[in-house]
């Protein structure tokens, strides 16, 4: 990869994960707000979830359409449009008085917000490597924790002294911000050359269950993630007799620590030429120590805290790689779709895992929510392909750089084989 090459590359990425911390900040971090909008808008504890859900409902609805644009049309336009879209709906809401508007509001943020979901990470793919997408995809995966992290640090001081208008007004400013910096300065990466007219199938219909199998395996390992993200601070404060502020301060050193196993968890799937492989192996790790996170909860065994910090951590880390393995074997053409598919899965999973293992955790303690975080872990494991695959289309090669996956330049170098076979069957 040259230098001009490069310094593209590294915008391009950027670019994605500025856009992505922006909108976890303004569609995943109202839950701080919960306060304010009790105090300052009138609401009951079920009518504030409400609230906080509404964007991951617009997020929902808006997934598989900004796939398509970003397919057809490229993820400059995607982006540029969804971003400053959900910034115009954000400083809606911060104008408007009545809670049923308001919620519609955070209904259309989150539907263009989800343009990033569908666009960005494919912006990132088509503009690395294959022997660095690990690598890359992992720190746009890490702008999910840092957006989270800024919303915490700022959402609620901003809404103590101006109510939850300036906690809207600055998430549109975000949105804003980094949308109109996509439109400016993102390149879509280049497509292969094809006659006009001509259509790539649907990877869905290869035959082999490839993709719906890394959709499962995400929406599987979303349970372990958000039971230990939920319910970490609880564990600590009320099984544990931890303050809140020891335990607010020792979740959040974790959580900087889980992107940075994310970015690990890409290097070693770069070095390896496998997503799949790396998947497997932190998939078990992760069900070994929900396991452990469970004895030492019904057991009060600190051994139970140590796990529960380690599993703040891994059950993170596998996100950046079924990304990436999803958008390499959709291809440049389904890549966009593909993602907002496997977000969907992760996205139903948000909404409904919370409040399940919030009733499990109500009636039978933290214990059991545990071990069936593992049993889910477990059950990523077998669902798991056996190997990485060659994509139908593979990602082109850009323009003064290095080689795109030619034939499977994106899979395992022990799958090869069996990678070849796959392109030869596609092309029959």
């Amino acid at each position: 990869m040259n230098t001009q090459r490069m310094s593209r590359s590294w915008l391009m990425l950027a670019l994605g994960t500025g856009g992505q911390t922006a909108s976890t900040t303004a569609l995943y971090g109202l839950a701080y707000l919960i306060p304010a909008f009790r105090e300052d808008l009138g609401v009951s504890l079920a009518g504030a979830g409400v609230l906080v859900a509404c964007p991951i409902v617009g997020i929902l609805l808006g997934l598989i359409g900004w796939g398509v644009v970003a397919d057809r049309y490229g993820e400059r336009l995607a982006l540029g449009a969804g971003l400053p879209a959900a910034a115009a709906a954000m400083a809606g809401a911060a104008f408007t008085d009545g809670i049923r508007t308001l919620g519609v509001l955070l209904v259309l943020a989150g539907a263009f917000g989800s343009s990033v979901n569908s666009a960005s990470g494919r912006l990132v793919i088509g503009w690395f490597p294959p022997d660095r997408r690990g690598v890359a995809m992992g720190v746009r995966q890490a702008s999910q924790p840092l957006g989270t992290a800024l919303a915490a640090a700022a959402l609620p001081p901003l809404a103590q002294h101006g109510g939850p208008a300036a906690a809207f007004g600055l998430c549109a400013v975000l949105c804003g911000v980094t949308g109109a910096a996509t439109a400016l300065f993102a390149v879509d990466p280049p497509r292969p050359d094809r006659p006009k007219g001509a259509r790539t199938p649907a990877p869905y219909r290869d035959g082999s269950g490839h993709l719906w199998r890394l959709h499962g395996v995400a929406a599987v390992l979303c349970v372990p993630q958000f039971v230990v993200t939920g319910f970490a601070l609880l564990f600590l404060t009320e099984a544990r007799g931890w303050s809140a502020a020891a335990a607010g301060a020792v979740l959040a050193a974790v959580n900087l620590a889980g992107a940075a196993v994310r970015l690990l968890a890409g290097w070693w799937s770069d070095a390896a030429g496998s997503r799949i492989r790396p998947m497997r192996w932190l998939a078990a790790a992760t069900a070994v120590d929900l396991v452990l996170l469970a004895a030492g909860a019904a057991w009060d065994s600190p051994a139970g805290t140590a796990a529960l910090l380690l599993a703040s951590a891994l059950t993170v880390s596998t996100n950046g790689l079924h990304n990436t393995a999803v958008a390499e074997y959709a291809g440049p053409d389904w890549a966009g779709r593909a993602l907002g598919v496997h977000g969907m899965g992760q996205h139903a999973a948000i909404v409904l895992v919370p409040p399940l293992a919030g009733a499990l955790i109500a009636d039978r303690g933290h214990p059991p929510a545990f071990a069936l975080a593992a049993v889910c872990a477990v059950l990523a494991v077998v669902l798991l392909p056996a190997a990485d695959r060659a994509p139908r289309t593979a990602w082109t090669t850009a323009p003064g750089g290095g080689a795109r996956s030619p034939a499977g330049a994106a899979v395992s170098r022990a799958s090869r084989a069996g990678s070849a076979a796959d392109a030869s069957t596609a092309r029959r």
